[in-house]
């Protein structure tokens, strides 16, 4: 997936939160628990997690109005954003926010 600052993505996480959309919320924390846990270390990977939730978030919400997914995402999408914002430090805190920005 590209963005539109021209960012390419490397990570599943769009396809992985994809299929957990088609079982629900908890497949969808499920699906979080696991990414953030294993990646909330690598300041890439972590970069891309928030993109992927804001977007969910955005999808969501435009599909189904003020969903219970959108929701979540939100919730989880907050989660990761200080989580980053609170850890990542000099040019790993850089590229979160040109990424994101």
């Amino acid at each position: 997936m590209t963005l539109p600052n021209g960012y390419e993505m490397t990570t599943t996480f769009w396809m992985d939160f994809s299929i957990a959309d088609a079982f629900g919320a908890n497949a969808v924390k499920d699906t979080f628990n696991r990414a953030f846990n294993e990646w909330k270390s690598n300041y890439v990977y972590l970069t891309e997690l928030v993109i992927t939730l804001n977007l969910k978030i955005w999808q969501h919400y435009q599909k189904n109005g003020s969903c219970e997914l959108s929701r979540l995402y939100n919730e989880l999408w907050e989660k990761t954003d200080s989580y980053a914002c609170d850890n990542l430090k000099g040019k790993e805190l850089d590229f979160f926010y040109k990424i994101t920005d």
